[in-house]
């Protein structure tokens, strides 16, 4: 017992700062990922229902592609795949340039796609549950079409589409270990280290075991807060 805790304390003689700065990489990642998730998914949403019978294909392609591919496969696209391209395009004006994408951003373009893939889908559900006489309640008001969208259309989006974007939040949150792959020093690639340099693999990844699942309740909780700010004007009625 006195071994684990020396291995897990903070300082010289236990991997406790690694162990924290890996769970800061992952909580970073996540949270720097899922805004840029929403505004794809609301875009490729807001496409699908597009009246443009080519913007409507694009993103059904675009969902069925990254909704279909294993997403560890859509992060080595990325990662190695995107660096070639910028490479070859920059290389038309300058030969001698070379360009390079790390790993922390190469997972959060990755883990985007792939969240507002299936984000699209929680929208658009969240769309067809809302009816035609609240855009026509709005032109009746004298609002234009961004401004109905943006001060009655979105906040009903948001509600409806709260529970099913709060799942696809936890699943954004354990995706992020697939990025310690490609090099990312996240909670999963500090306890892979620690566990083989010091031959205690159930002790470090029961750890991360554990913090993963602190962070999922922690998640959890939060998110059934949030829904009940949301829906307080429907329990109210």
């Amino acid at each position: 017992m006195n071994e684990a805790l020396t291995l897990l304390s903070f300082g010289p003689n236990g991997w406790g700062d690694e162990i924290a700065y890996g769970v800061f990489v992952t909580i970073s990642l996540a949270v720097a990922t899922l805004p840029l998730g929403l505004l794809l998914g609301f875009l490729i949403a807001l496409a699908k229902q597009s009246p443009e019978r080519s913007l409507r294909a694009a993103a059904d392609i675009y969902t069925t592609i990254f909704r279909g591919l294993p997403e560890l496969l859509t992060l080595f696209l990325v990662y190695y795949g995107v660096p070639i391209l910028l490479n070859q395009m920059v290389r038309i004006f300058n030969p001698e340039a070379s360009l390079d994408v790390n790993s922390f951003v190469a997972g959060m373009v990755a883990l985007a796609v792939v969240f507002s893939s299936y984000a699209s889908e929680a929208f658009l559900s969240a769309f067809r549950g809302i009816r035609q006489g609240q855009y026509e309640g709005g032109f009746a008001l004298g609002l234009n079409r961004s401004q109905t969208m943006r001060l009655i259309i979105l906040p009903q989006l948001i509600r409806l589409a709260l529970p099913a974007l709060g799942n696809l939040w936890l699943i954004l949150l354990k995706d992020t270990a697939l990025v310690s792959i490609v090099g990312l020093n996240d909670l999963l690639r500090w306890t892979g280290v620690a566990a083989r340099v010091e031959k205690e693999p159930f002790l470090f990844y029961g750890l991360a075991c554990l913090i993963y699942l602190a962070l999922a309740i922690v998640s959890s909780v939060g998110l059934s807060r949030i829904e009940r700010w949301s829906g307080r004007g429907e329990v109210r009625r």
